[in-house]
């Protein structure tokens, strides 16, 4: 078993987190304790209680508890086990005559509950919260796990060191234990495509429901040039709780991702002109209409085409993903005649559909763009037309090598002597 705990200065908002996952059914409430309600029929009476309950200690910034105690995926615990195990733990941190909410979910790989409550007590005193991880919750973890018999949470994490990296599938969100899941893909795709950014990096992972973040913009993740890895869902939006990249097996932060991606930056310049053609190729002949042809035409030649889409559906850039030389470009690497406004002028497209959300919004061709599609093309200079190549050219286009490989790893000439 382990054991979390975040303390915090809103109790709502633990309370909200878990009640809006009772009624999404991604979670139940086991018991109620020391609650002058019942919150089975006055839901929003409970956290008025708590509040109350707060109000007491104004001078108390710190004023919510929210702990999480995790069991092995091979436990198998009814909810009367799960809750008596709860109370027990609460009782043995020094909680349990607090008002308290218990909540079994649904939404991970392994059974879990979520403990909410208070440090305030009803005769004004404060229940002090330094160290109650080191000093209260770690006895009272290990001894539930003897007396329950529970697996032991010790020498548990060694267990992801022998993952098999072909293993890898879609990450499906509450289906598997989610650190096992991510370690399966990132094994998978990290040491073995050759991606030259972080976002070519997501276009990867994104065919296994898994995403790098950064943090929001001024986090503290941000602002410490963290990483943290999480599971997507079908409509691509973030599930669960984030991951420290530091947590996996191989390390792959973000310090260590930027070493990747001038290597490989290298690595898959001479892929570059095979790919082009082949794009080119299908565009020719195919004549397809709308981009999910494209991305149709493209798989059968084992290439995938990843828009990337802003928060209003528009399409603003592609990423390109070669199955077979496992090299990723986004379409601005590649040149400009592949960026997201040049494809769309190139199969005459007026629609710009978000294949993953059908939602689409017309334009006049060649002119009235949103701004977001112009990012990676900027320039209103024209590009050679297809029309204009033959086949033959493109097939035997000369594959020469990366012009933008750094100054440091090219060969320096030897200086003739006089």
């Amino acid at each position: 078993m382990v054991a979390r705990i975040k303390c915090s200065t809103n109790i709502r908002k633990p309370y909200h987190y878990n009640d809006n996952k009772v009624r999404e059914g991604d979670a139940c409430l086991l018991a109620a304790e020391n609650m002058l309600v019942q919150v089975d029929t006055h839901r929003d009476k409970a956290v008025l209680l708590l509040e109350k309950q707060v109000a007491l200690r104004p001078d108390v910034k710190v004023n919510s508890v929210h702990i999480s105690l995790n069991f092995s995926p091979d436990e198998q615990l009814t909810n009367e086990q799960m809750a008596q195990i709860a109370r027990d733990y609460i009782e043995g941190i020094g909680f349990g005559n607090q008002p308290y909410l218990i909540y079994r979910h649904f939404d991970s790989g392994h059974p879990h509950c979520h403990i909410v409550t208070t440090n305030i007590c009803l005769n004004k005193s404060r229940i002090s919260l330094h160290q109650i991880g080191k000093l209260k919750s770690e006895p009272v973890r290990k001894e539930l796990e003897n007396k329950y018999g529970l697996i032991k949470a010790e020498g548990q994490n060694t267990k992801t060191s022998t993952i098999n990296p072909f293993d890898a599938s879609k990450v499906l969100y509450g289906k598997v234990a989610t650190k096992q899941a991510l370690s399966k893909v990132l094994n998978a795709v990290i040491p073995v495509y050759k991606y030259g950014s972080l976002a070519e990096l997501n276009a990867v992972l994104g065919i296994y429901n898994v995403k790098a973040e950064q943090g929001n913009s001024g986090s503290r993740i941000e602002q410490n040039r963290g990483l943290v890895y999480r599971v997507l869902d079908h409509n691509g939006q973030c599930k669960g709780v984030p991951i420290k990249a530091s947590l996996f097996s191989g390390k792959p932060t973000l310090l260590n991702l930027e070493k990747r991606f001038l290597a490989n930056d290298v690595a898959r310049s001479k892929y570059k002109d095979s790919l082009k053609s082949k794009i080119d190729i299908i565009l020719k002949f195919k004549k397809c209409s709308s981009l999910r042809e494209l991305q149709y035409h493209l798989k059968s030649q084992d290439i995938r085409l990843v828009p990337r889409v802003n928060e209003n559906g528009i399409i603003y850039g592609l990423t390109y993903i070669d199955l077979k030389s496992k090299a990723v470009f986004n379409g601005s690497s590649l040149g400009k005649e592949y960026s997201a406004k040049a494809i769309l002028e190139r199969i005459h497209l007026t629609k710009i559909v978000n294949p993953d959300t059908g939602f689409e919004k017309t334009f006049p061709l060649g002119k009235g763009y949103p701004n977001e599609l112009s990012k990676e093309n900027n320039s209103n200079v024209g590009y050679e037309r297809l029309d204009e190549k033959s086949a033959l050219t493109l097939l035997m286009q000369y594959e020469y090598a990366a012009t933008n490989v750094p100054y440091e790893w090219k060969k320096k000439k030897k200086r003739r002597k006089k």
